[in-house]
């Protein structure tokens, strides 16, 4: 089964310097940071900031084909968490029937976003973000996770939603 999530944020880990992508689910009971590369947090926050680009963007182009070949995203789903990758598909309505395609969460996002289609996450990839052994990145997980719920919100910079 899988959770609805709102992306929430797009900040800067504090203590790794890396871009984070903060999900939530509608009743804040579900929390997920998916730490991405300083390029796919570029793609992300164009969309959030509603900046126009005088040339596509890949994703940009990608939603204009999905468009102009008569499909729709469904759903984007983040499925798996392995050796602490996040794997996401990207499911697509094209000719009469349902395309999945694997896909970067950070893309997957990204597109989501330009398609306004809702972002999943499949319950176990949270459990096991939250089950995470006492490795240094479980407790910068947790340490992120503290901060954005004590965080004031405008502390949060200009990407929060």
């Amino acid at each position: 089964m899988s959770v609805k999530m709102d992306v929430k944020a797009l900040i800067v880990d504090p203590i790794a310097n890396m871009p984070v992508v903060i999900l939530r689910d509608a009743d804040d009971r579900s929390f997920l940071p998916i730490w991405v590369g300083v390029f796919e947090a570029n793609a992300i926050a164009l969309q959030l900031e509603g900046v126009r680009t005088p040339r596509p963007m890949t994703h940009d182009l990608l939603r204009q084909t999905i468009s102009q070949l008569d499909g729709a995203v469904e759903r984007v789903v983040i499925t798996k968490l392995h050796e602490n990758t996040f794997y996401a598909e990207i499911h697509l309505r094209a000719g009469g029937r349902t395309v999945i395609v694997d896909s970067r969460p950070s893309d997957a996002i990204a597109l989501a976003l330009r398609t306004a289609s809702p972002v999943f996450v499949e319950e176990s990839v949270l459990e096991k973000s939250q089950a995470q052994d006492d490795s240094s990145e479980a407790q910068s997980h947790e340490r992120l996770r503290k901060w954005f719920e004590e965080a004031d919100p405008e502390s949060l910079g200009k990407y929060k939603m």
